[in-house]
C-alpha cells in the first residue's frame, strides 16, 4: 500500500505537490469514489481516475549519476555512431541525460526516465548550482573575473551572476585553473563565457550538481542515486 499522491507522481502524471492539490480539490477517484484525504493509501490493484482519465502505471523511475568521460556524446543515440552516455549504463529501461556535457567535457551527469524531474533540474528558475573546473589559456585579471561574476552577454542574452575564483596560475604554461559555479545550462555556456573575456577553455570538468559530486567514481563509472538524494533533489527543484 502506498499513499495516493505518491502513486500519481510515480506514474509520471504530475509532481507530488500537484497530485496533492488534485486530491484536495476533488479531481481524483479511487475505484469510482472521489477521494480528498491526502493520507489515503491505495494498492496496485486499485483503479485511479483523474478527471475521468484512468491512471496508467508507468515503469519504475530510475536515477543514475555518471562520471562522463571525454569523447562520449551526451545523447541517447548518435548518427555518427559515436559512444553515448546511455551506452555506459547497463539497464533495460529507456533513460536520457538531464542536460548535457560537450563531447570533450568530463564530469558529473544525471540520467533518468523521470521527465518531470529532468525538466525541473534543468530549469533556471530553480537555481540548481553546477560547479565546473576549467583550464584556460592566459592570466585572468580582476576586471575579467568581475565580468564573469556579474554576467556576460552570450548569444544576445546576459548570463546570470556566477561564482568565480582563480585556483591557480601556471606561469610556465601561461594557463589558469578556474572554478565556476552557475545555475544556468545554456549551450556551450562555460566556454562562451570565457570567450567573451578573450580566453579559451582548454579543458573542462563538471565536478558537482547541487550537493552531488563524483566521490568514489572513476571516469566512465556510475551509480544509482539513493532515495534520500532523490528526495533532496526533488525538494531543491520545487517538486
Amino acid at each position: 500500500m502506498e499513499r495516493l499522491q505518491k502513486i500519481i507522481a510515480e506514474s509520471g502524471y504530475t509532481s507530488r505537490r500537484k497530485a496533492e492539490e488534485l486530491i484536495r480539490t476533488g479531481h481524483v477517484k479511487v475505484n469510482g469514489v472521489t477521494v480528498s484525504e491526502l493520507g489515503t493509501k491505495v494498492s496496485v490493484n486499485d483503479m485511479i481516475e483523474i478527471d475521468g482519465e484512468i491512471l496508467t502505471k508507468e515503469e519504475q523511475k530510475v536515477y543514475y549519476l555518471l562520471y562522463k568521460p571525454r569523447g562520449v556524446v551526451t545523447t541517447t543515440s548518435d548518427d555518427k555512431h559515436r559512444k553515448t552516455v546511455v551506452d555506459l549504463i547497463d539497464t533495460n529501461i529507456r533513460i536520457y541525460p538531464v542536460g548535457r556535457l560537450d563531447y570533450d567535457t568530463t564530469g558529473i551527469l544525471l540520467l533518468t526516465n523521470d521527465g518531470i524531474f529532468a525538466n525541473a533540474m534543468m530549469h533556471p528558475k530553480n537555481k540548481i548550482d553546477k560547479r565546473y573546473i576549467a583550464k584556460v589559456n592566459g592570466f585572468i585579471s580582476k576586471d575579467q573575473l568581475l565580468k564573469l561574476q556579474q554576467g556576460v552577454l552570450i548569444d544576445g542574452k546576459m548570463t546570470a551572476k556566477s561564482q568565480v575564483r582563480i585556483k591557480r596560475y601556471d606561469k610556465k604554461t601561461n594557463t589558469s585553473i578556474v572554478e565556476l559555479v552557475i545555475h544556468e545550462g545554456r549551450n556551450h555556456q562555460v566556454k562562451k563565457m570565457f570567450e567573451t573575456i578573450g580566453l579559451t577553455v582548454l579543458k573542462l570538468k563538471r565536478e558537482q550538481i547541487s550537493f552531488l559530486n563524483l566521490s568514489g567514481l572513476k571516469s566512465g563509472e556510475y551509480r544509482m542515486l539513493n532515495p534520500k538524494e532523490i528526495k533532496k533533489l526533488y525538494n531543491e527543484a520545487n517538486l
